[in-house]
């Protein structure tokens, strides 16, 4: 079993795009993907997705041709698993909203880029905001710290670590921000949530 973590954008935030976390793991469970698990309100989905091997039905895709001529499963591409994760929500709970998704292994390396750890020992004024993919160059000549802002950033493929010293609350380098720079769909998570997402998923 792969495990993966799902994140979705703007959940239970300002009140819209309202989702029990409840409903949501059903959805999950609904789909085939196994030991679901939900962190908080705010849309944080650790999963599992059983392995191809010996079965012809991997969650969210259909069978495709294996390379010996025999019908077998295929682990899904991240956008298009996301992709379908998406349009359930929108079907069964009637809410649009964006996926962002994260394996297992790419959140730990998350975990050991952050440049900021030894600058900072409180955790709620690190931050991560998950692209839907790494930008071109062009794209990240655009992130710019405006006046006056008090936080930094280091773009690390497609996620950007944030340290606000002033806290996330009072930077402009919030999520909107990043979004419209880049033009791209963004979500951001404090440094506690990253981290738990991954021990859950690791099982620690």
């Amino acid at each position: 079993m792969t495990k993966h973590i799902a994140l979705l954008r703007g959940v239970n935030v300002g009140g819209s795009a309202r989702i029990a976390m409840k409903d949501l793991r059903g959805l999950f469970t609904d789909m085939g993907f196994e030991a679901v698990q939900t962190y908080l309100q705010s849309g944080n989905v650790v999963f599992g997705i059983p392995s191809p091997h010996g079965s012809s039905d991997t969650p969210g895709v259909s069978a495709t041709p294996a390379a010996s001529g025999t019908t077998g499963a295929r682990q899904p591409r991240p956008a298009e698993l996301a992709a379908r994760i998406e349009q359930r929500i929108a079907d069964d709970l009637g809410v649009s909203v964006t996926v962002l998704l994260r394996s297992c292994d790419s959140l730990a390396r998350t975990l050991a880029a952050n440049p900021y750890l030894d600058q900072e020992d409180d955790p709620a004024k690190l931050h991560v905001t998950f692209l839907a993919e790494a930008p071109t160059a062009e794209q990240a000549a655009r992130l710019e710290v405006p006046a006056g802002e008090t936080g930094v950033f280091t773009l690390v493929g497609d996620e950007i670590h944030l340290h606000v010293p002033d806290g996330y609350g009072r930077t402009k380098l919030n999520n909107s921000f990043i979004e419209r720079r880049l033009g791209m769909r963004a979500t951001t998570r404090n440094w506690k949530t990253v981290t738990a997402l991954h021990q859950l998923a690791t099982g620690d």
